[in-house]
Order: C-alpha cells, then structure tokens, then sequence
C-alpha cells in the first residue's frame, strides 16, 4: 500500500520543491518506488527533473479536473525509480474552475486511488498557497512534511499551516498525520540559523526532522541542468542530506 506524502508550506521559497524532486530521488535510490506528483502551477520540481514543461499535454490539471486518469499522466523521469505527474501553467486556473464542482477537495484523492498501491511513496509538491490546490492535496495525503528555512520569519506563518491542517483532519481527512518539520537551508556559521533550529526542536519535540537540509551550492545548482542533486553530485552535502532523510521515512514508515 503506498504512502501518500504533501510536502506543504504557504510560505515560499523554504525549500518545498527542492525537497520533493530530492526526496522523491533519494528514495528512488534506495530501492523504493517513487511517483511524484506536481501541484504546483510554477512546474518547478517537473523542469527540475528534466520534464520539458511547455510540452507538457496530460499533466496534474487534467488529472484534477478528472478529464484524463492519473495512470494517464505519468511520465517517466530522469531518477531511477521515480515516475511524475508533471505540472503546466494552465493548472493557475484549476481554483476557478474547480470552485462549482461538487466534492472539489477530493478531485485528487478520486483521482489517486486506482494507483496507489502502484507506488511505495507518491509525494506531492504544493503551491505556495492555502488554496484549492493544497486543500486537495492534504485531503489526498495520508501526511504531510513541513519545509521551515532556518531564517528570522522561520515560525512566522506555521500557525496558521497548522490551523488549516487540523481544520483539514476535522472536516475531510481525519487520517492526516504531519510525518515531520523539517528544517532547511541550515547554515552553521550563522548564529541565528542555530537559534531557530533550537526554538523548533524545543517547541514541537519528535515532530522535528533528525536530519537537518544545508545549504548547499550545488542543492541550488541541480534544478538548471534538470537533474536532482543525487544525479547531479552523488557525493555532495546536500545529497547526503537527502539521502539521510529518505531512510529516517523509511525507518519511521517500515
């Protein structure tokens, strides 16, 4: 039975899709079959794994809008083990038009279950919203992994994720965990990336990540040449961050 993983944050640029295309790589490797889904109208973690965005013609907004399967959408990528639903500009418009549809938080849940026990971990990157999109997502997922960037606004807005995420159990997901925080772009020079990695462990305890993201050139690097960093440098911090994760989901999963 597959694992349905959001990775979420209204916030942007905490390293959601970074984590996602890495993530969903790292367990590539270790053996585990991996679809990544991107409900991101940006497509970021599609170009990041080499996906030609604009020739995308079946992708995640078909799928939503329920006019093509989701076995339809799949692609093969350029991570072993990693299939994608990718993403295209037009699915900006899958708010509206998803706003009349009746059940419109489970289009993707419907969407999902003939093929979810084809896959061990299915991971779907989120909109930088509390829109539709995400809404759909949390209500598909069976958890959720939260990016928080070790900066000054790090805790400003995860109030607020939380209050959508319990609000989500209580009216169309009871079964929603939150798998983990997980803290991102960790410098160790800076004073202030360590006060933030303290204030979040001591605040939410087990729910925190053992495995810390770094900063990492070549974690910035990967998306250009449309690869993740595992393809891209094997042998670099951010892929053994990565690779570090995967196995404490693994471990925490098995």
């Amino acid at each position: 039975m597959g694992k349905i993983i959001a990775i979420a944050n209204q916030k942007g640029g905490v390293g959601k899709t970074t984590t996602t295309v890495n993530l969903a790589a790292s367990l590539g490797v270790l053996e585990k079959k991996v679809l990544l889904i991107d409900a991101d109208p940006q497509a970021n973690a599609s170009s990041g794994l080499g996906v030609d965005v604009d020739s995308v013609s079946i992708g995640s907004y078909q799928v939503l809008e329920h006019s093509y399967s989701a076995k339809e959408a799949i692609i093969q990528c350029s991570a072993p083990n990693v299939d994608i639903i990718p993403a295209h500009i037009d699915l900006v418009a899958i708010e509206i038009e998803l706003v009349d549809k009746e059940n419109r938080e489970y289009m993707l849940k419907e969407a999902l279950a003939p093929i979810k026990d084809q896959y061990d971990y299915i991971l779907i990157d989120c909109a930088p919203s509390l829109g539709l999109l995400t809404l759909n997502a949390l209500t598909a997922a069976d958890s959720v992994i939260i990016p928080i960037q070790c900066e000054y606004f790090a805790l400003e807005g995860l109030g607020k994720l939380l209050n959508t995420i319990k609000s989500i159990q209580r009216l169309h997901n009871p079964d929603l965990d939150i798998e983990g925080l997980l803290l991102t772009m960790f410098d160790s020079r800076l004073r202030l990336s360590n006060q933030v990695v303290e204030e979040v462990q001591k605040h939410f305890n087990d729910m925190v990540f053992k495995t810390i993201i770094q900063r990492n050139v070549k974690l910035s690097e990967a998306p250009s040449f449309g690869e993740s960093i595992i393809n891209f440098d094997a042998t670099s911090k951010g892929a053994n961050n990565y690779l570090s994760l995967a196995e404490e989901i693994i471990k925490k999963n098995s």
